[in-house]
């Protein structure tokens, strides 16, 4: 039997799905042929009263746990659950091709689109080769060669981030990763094109404001986003990155949906199934991919120099200056 990863927070929730499990055995079924006692009944509603209020309690350092969790999709998951035809494109033309930073074209219903986004890996195998989602200089610039391509022939570009950063090695330094960055925030500016960017998992720093730049810019529920992570906030601000520490940052940061929708950083806070994505991977498919189709309807009719305006009054109206 498969180990169960489970969050601190979530011991109840568990503990209460196997109370249901015993009972819907002991009933003979799940009760969906109206044959499940009314005990059953009780705690399947007693267990969606509890993950509700554990979930909308959540402190902004359990939003991140939340955010990290194994099981969340990933963006070859959504890949498989939501879009048709995918074809990868691989390589920057001038040092190799960053398994971390995945990009394609696909079909999302009737719409073309550039699809591109962070995997991280599912196994150590795949993590490995992934470098857990933190993607090299040859990355973004493999990134935003395909949206170039991508404007070239008038297809609207997805962007699905989920990274705790941009790889940190001294090859990746040497290699001139921040200059990319940069040039990608640039170079996504001006791009006559509908860009469309929602952070599924983490969106940690220029790794994720590399593929960031967008006319609508969402977030899941139970991700984050922010200019760093909590460890190295309180590393920085207190020497040590104790669970006291990293809470006290994670809650500084402002990093949570709500926060930066409040803040004006993203456009919209996508809602999650109750208990995490993590839990109905398939319903949080659904639910994103209804999000995607509803902001290509609204872009579509608007000219590409209006595009380009509005993305860039966005950013620039971002943060407060006294």
């Amino acid at each position: 039997m498969a180990t169960v990863y489970q969050l601190p927070f979530e011991k109840d929730i568990y503990e209460a799905e196997a109370s249901l499990a015993r009972l819907e055995a002991a009933a003979g079924g799940d009760g969906s042929d109206g044959t499940a006692s009314e005990e059953v009944r009780r705690i399947r509603r007693e267990l969606a009263a509890l993950k509700r209020r554990i979930f909308s309690q959540l402190t902004p350092w359990q939003t991140v746990l939340v955010a990290r969790h194994p099981d969340r999709p990933q963006f070859l998951d959504y890949v498989e659950m939501i879009f048709d035809e995918f074809v990868e494109l691989h390589g920057d033309r001038a040092f190799g091709d960053d398994r971390a930073l995945r990009t394609g074209l696909a079909h999302l219903d009737d719409h073309k689109v550039m699809l591109m986004g962070h995997h991280k890996g599912r196994n150590l195998a795949e993590r490995t080769e992934c470098f857990y989602g933190c993607a090299h200089p040859e990355g973004y610039r493999k990134a935003i060669t395909k949206m170039k391509l991508a404007a070239k022939y008038g297809l609207p570009i997805i962007c699905l981030i989920d990274t705790p950063g941009a790889f940190p090695g001294i090859g990746a330094e040497e290699r001139g990763q921040a200059n990319l960055i940069a040039y990608n925030l640039l170079e996504m500016s001006r791009i006559p094109t509908p860009i469309i960017c929602v952070v599924i998992g983490e969106g940690g720093s220029g790794g994720a404001l590399g593929i960031g730049v967008g006319n609508r810019v969402g977030i899941l529920e139970f991700a984050y986003y922010s200019v760093i992570s909590p460890e190295g906030c309180a590393g920085i601000l207190w020497k040590t990155a104790t669970d006291e520490t990293k809470s006290r940052a994670a809650e500084a940061l402002k990093m949570t949906a709500k926060d930066l929708q409040r803040l004006s950083v993203v456009d919209d806070v996508i809602p999650e199934p109750l208990g995490g994505s993590h839990r109905q991977p398939r319903e949080m498919a659904v639910t994103l991919k209804r999000h995607l189709l509803r902001q290509l309807r609204e872009l579509r009719g608007i000219s590409s120099d209006e595009l380009v305006r509005q993305r860039y009054a966005k950013f620039r109206k971002m943060g407060m200056f006294q």
